[in-house]
């Protein structure tokens, strides 16, 4: 059917794919030990995930994807990482990605899907790599930190610099390489989000035909070569305001999961310090809860919205106006602060018990202070964009 924003689009498919999420929830809170234990997201999540069509929400029609509206994807995100922070942010980040190959040349895309449509693709999206012009390609090098669920893909997205004949940068690309030419090396070992294997990824001198390339300068611009087959609304988004948002959705779903968490056990905790007292019954901890739900609210409120109106006008083919990608640039970073602030707030008034290890409240805080390290998440940088846009300066981040 062709919805409001003029998108082709199966609306009854979307529903199916978040049903099939509410059936996975059991399973996967029951294997957060596993993922912590094992440092990476078990293998059975993975094949349960793609059965449900989750990975292939953001995925082209053409290469048997639902090329869904990007809010839906966001919801089933923020659902997991309700669950598990781990996984949660997993799916995120290996979610996104077929978006992004559907940016790339059309052969990049058949290399990715030619034999079916359950790829998992990885990233490090850093600018890390070292890339020379040869006949046809380039010859790239380096090392990556930080490639969540990189252990389950089949691919990997790498950022690198082009560097000319004088050895210094002319371009930034994404560089997209297959599992034989890159080796993944065993470095996870956090505090949070201990169970996304986001360890590092060493390619040593290979060659990465041109295809397999995307300028972010292209990127920035919206006008990508992957649009010419994939002409729907959702590859005509901003890159500045999709792959940021796959950061802030797992957190609005861990603060959801922390807060259910903090009221379920509230509700019957008796409080040490005055003898006989509920904690339910104080009036600070009501006062928490409301604030926390608000804030969770809010920031979900306002991704949402975003996404609807810059999905919209695609739809309409318009051109996304500058002011509107930064208000959702500045929404996104000013959500995670916001959420992450919610959950400190319920950690605070959840009692001494809360410090175990075991306490789920404890592990949603970690998980949520893990990723607010994420280079999304750089509150001031992020917020100076929009302010000198406000004043009439000049705006030359590289997503814009």
């Amino acid at each position: 059917m062709v919805d409001a924003t003029g998108a082709t689009t199966d609306r009854d498919a979307e529903d199916k794919v978040l049903a099939a999420v509410q059936d996975l929830l059991p399973g996967i809170r029951s294997r957060v030990s596993e993922a912590e234990a094992a440092r990476r997201v078990p293998a059975e999540t993975i094949d349960e995930l793609r059965e449900a069509g989750v990975l292939r929400l953001l995925q082209p029609v053409r290469f048997g994807g639902l090329e869904a509206n990007p809010v839906t994807f966001y919801e089933a995100v923020a659902t997991i990482a309700a669950a598990c922070g781990s996984t949660g942010w997993v799916t995120s980040v290996l979610g996104v990605h077929p978006w992004h190959i559907g940016l790339f040349a059309e052969q990049a895309q058949r290399d990715v899907w030619g034999e079916g449509p359950d790829v998992v693709i990885s990233s490090s999206y850093a600018p890390v790599g070292k890339a020379t012009p040869v006949e046809g390609g380039f010859r790239f090098s380096g090392r990556w930190s930080f490639s969540s669920g990189s252990d389950h893909g089949a691919w990997n997205l790498l950022g690198g610099l082009v560097l000319g004949e004088d050895g210094r940068p002319v371009d930034f690309r994404t560089f997209l390489l297959p599992r034989a030419d890159y080796t993944i090396e065993d470095v996870w070992d956090t505090v949070g989000l201990r169970g996304t294997g986001s360890n590092d990824i060493v390619v040593d001198d290979v060659f990465v035909p041109e295809h397999r390339t995307l300028s972010m300068q292209h990127t920035a611009r919206c006008v990508c070569p992957g649009q010419e087959i994939n002409d729907g609304p959702l590859f005509r988004l901003p890159y500045g305001t999709v792959h940021p948002y796959a950061i802030t959705a797992p957190l609005i779903g861990m603060a959801r999961g922390a807060y259910d968490s903090y009221v379920g056990y509230t509700r019957e905790r008796v409080r040490a310090s005055y003898v006989g007292e509920k904690a339910a019954q104080d009036q600070f901890a009501q006062v928490r809860v409301a604030e926390a739900a608000g804030d969770i609210d809010a920031t979900w409120l306002q991704l949402a919205r975003n996404l609807g109106e810059e999905y919209a006008l695609a739809g309409a083919g318009e051109k996304i106006p500058l002011a509107m990608r930064l208000r959702a640039r500045r929404d996104q970073v000013m959500g995670s602060a916001r959420v992450i602030a919610a959950v400190d707030k319920l950690f605070e008034s959840a009692g001494g018990k809360a410090i175990n290890t075991s306490a789920p409240i404890s592990r949603y805080w970690r998980d949520a202070h893990a990723a607010r390290a994420h280079a999304a998440n750089d509150l001031e940088r992020t917020l100076v964009m929009f302010g000198k846009y406000e004043f009439g300066v000049e705006v030359r981040d590289g997503l814009f």
